[in-house]
């Protein structure tokens, strides 16, 4: 369901759990069933997926963000009984269908991971309360994260028996360290703010009746940058781990001649 547009300037809408509204460059996604603690299910994927490819192009940056207490508590509890979701395969379902359709199927679910790090956006996610396994890795698909006070991230896959798979363990691993990493997922122990913060997962931690406003702050200071700038920069930083130190000053030569000649006007 769309709800009406009250102001052309910033389009709105909200279906499956998921609201969207656009302000210029800025695009704020809502994770908006705060009385379910924003849990999430294959509708609220699709919704979210459904964000990444209809994004107006003119859109630079995005805030990810859940309303009420909590970022997201994981996944919805009727996902592990046998009945599943009502219109949903089930788990049981899933075991029971074949290879190909059971990749296709996680890898459909994982669409709306994924998108959150496109070279042309820069997204971050404002955690507060939990963000507890698919939450966590929808925290861990942003570029950046600010946390309140009171975040409390766990990743509780291995504690059900399964594992992480919609595409936070590599995100995870490169900013926590592999030791960190397997730690946290075989464990599934909590991680508050103080440690996101020491060990790199988190970028600013705020308390938590301040988070709305440090997040739109960090966004509006990568506003302020030229986009062909930003977009350029973060190819390079995601890419210099895949490089040797040649290859990546190659890589920063090349970026800066496209630089220079756009800024002079020189086509290519």
């Amino acid at each position: 369901m769309t709800a009406p547009v009250t102001d052309p300037q910033t389009p709105f809408r909200e279906r499956d759990g998921v609201r969207l509204e656009i302000d210029g460059e800025l695009a704020v996604v809502t994770l908006c069933q705060p009385e379910r603690r924003n849990a999430q299910s294959p509708a609220l994927w699709r919704a979210l997926a459904a964000i990444g490819r209809e994004l107006p192009g003119t859109v630079r940056v995005v805030l990810l963000r859940g309303e009420g207490i909590s970022f997201s508590a994981g996944l919805d509890r009727a996902m592990f009984t046998p009945e599943g979701i009502p219109g949903e395969p089930s788990f049981l379902d899933l075991a029971a269908a074949g290879d190909r359709e059971l990749d296709a199927a996680i890898a459909g679910y994982q669409e709306a991971f994924t998108w959150w790090r496109r070279a042309d956006l820069i997204t971050v996610a404002a955690v507060r309360g939990h963000a507890v396994g698919a939450g966590f890795q929808l925290a861990l698909g942003c570029d950046l994260r600010v946390v309140a006070d009171d975040v409390r991230f766990s990743m509780k896959e291995t504690s059900l028996g399964l594992v992480p798979d919609l595409g936070g363990t590599k995100p995870l691993t490169e900013l926590v360290g592999y030791a960190r990493a397997l730690e946290i997922c075989a464990t599934g122990r909590w991680v508050g703010a103080e440690e996101a913060i020491a060990t790199g997962l988190a970028n600013l931690a705020v308390p938590a009746a301040d988070l709305d406003a440090a997040a739109r702050d960090l966004a509006a200071a990568l506003l302020a940058a030229p986009r062909n700038a930003v977009i350029e920069t973060k190819a390079l930083l995601q890419g210099a781990a895949g490089r040797s130190y040649d290859e990546q000053r190659s890589a920063e030569r090349a970026a800066q001649a496209r630089r220079l000649r756009d800024l002079a006007g020189i086509g290519d």
